[in-house]
């Protein structure tokens, strides 16, 4: 089922995630609706606020940037194959230099700006059978993940602008909140008193 993504200016986005554990209601089912909701919005990345719960689980599907021909042909061959659920992830290190890349997200649609992020991560994350998990990440699967991770710590990627930057978004912001946007999949407006 394709559920609505939360706008911007939802307080569930802002709020930090609780921990799950396997006897979570219905979680099999909550992960495949989130899988079609993300195919459906043409995303690569989706965590549980954006569909309104407060949980730590997120999901990434890295395929769509494996057909850029920018990326050396180790990195395109593991995004390719780069699709996991994330349950109760923790990001253990961040190292390497910072680089920007221009980042969207579904929440926030029709906006794209450059963020510094750590280039490597090593990350801990339940898969959907509750397997314990430990990895390293680089390049863009790292940022992906510490994109849809900032998500269940309650941080939009809008965060990480400079108050210049967000002064400047601050009417496009706005708008989304209140629903004046463009989008072809469903979306959840927050009700906002002026």
């Amino acid at each position: 089922m394709i559920l609505p993504i939360i706008a911007y200016g939802d307080p569930v986005l802002r709020k930090t995630g609780v921990e799950i554990d396997n006897d979570y209601p219905n979680l099999l089912e909550l992960i495949e609706n989130m899988k079609e909701t993300m195919d459906n919005a043409n995303g690569v990345g989706l965590a549980a606020p954006q569909i309104g719960k407060a949980i730590r689980l997120f999901l990434i599907d890295a395929s769509p940037f494996a057909e850029s021909d920018e990326l050396e042909d180790k990195e395109r061959e593991f995004l390719k194959e780069f699709k996991r659920v994330f349950i109760n992830a923790k990001i253990i290190a961040e190292r390497g230099e910072e680089w920007a890349f221009s980042e969207g997200c579904l929440t926030i649609p029709n906006i794209n700006e450059d963020v510094l992020r750590k280039k490597i991560i090593d990350i801990e994350y339940f898969d959907e059978n509750f397997v314990a998990k430990k990895e390293t990440l680089d390049g863009l699967a790292a940022r992906i993940f510490q994109h849809e991770y900032d998500h269940i710590e309650g941080i939009l990627f809008t965060d990480k602008l400079s108050s210049l930057k967000k002064r400047l978004l601050k009417k496009k912001l706005d708008n989304i909140s209140k629903g004046k946007i463009d989008v072809d999949y469903r979306m959840k407006f927050p009700n906002i008193k002026r």
